[in-house]
């Protein structure tokens, strides 16, 4: 049985939504800078992943109108529909790719972060260690 491809868009959304909510505030496991430069790498990914679900995602609606199948609702112009959905897939992806280049400099710029360990008590046998 094939599944539709939305529902892994909406367990994305869900996911994004869980780390929102999880992520308000600082806590255990999250509250270092290595945390942060982990939360940023993961949604660099994801959001280099964008451009391409973007322009997948009105394929369905190429193919239609492609066998000339496109009804607009209140008897509209299917070809003109069509070009201002292409018009707007076009300025989301170049969207995404902008939103992509920025977090990955923001992913660069948190890789040299750490914590400094100077005299927190908790963190003493690992500087005895070093």
């Amino acid at each position: 049985m094939s599944q539709n491809p939305t529902h892994h868009l909406a367990i994305a959304g869900d996911a994004v939504r869980d780390f929102n909510h999880l992520s308000r505030a600082t806590g255990d496991n999250w509250q270092y800078p290595g945390h942060a430069y982990d939360a940023v790498g993961n949604l660099a990914h994801l959001i280099g992943m964008l451009e391409q679900a973007i322009e997948q995602s009105i394929r369905p609606v190429l193919d239609t109108h492609e066998h000339g199948r496109v009804l607009v609702d209140g008897g509209g112009n299917a070809d003109q529909a069509v070009r201002e959905l292409m018009a707007a897939r076009d300025d989301a992806m170049r969207a995404a790719g902008m939103l992509t280049a920025a977090v990955r400099q923001m992913h660069n710029a948190t890789a040299p972060m750490g914590l400094d360990t100077t005299d927190l008590p908790e963190f003493e046998d690992y500087e005895e260690d070093a």
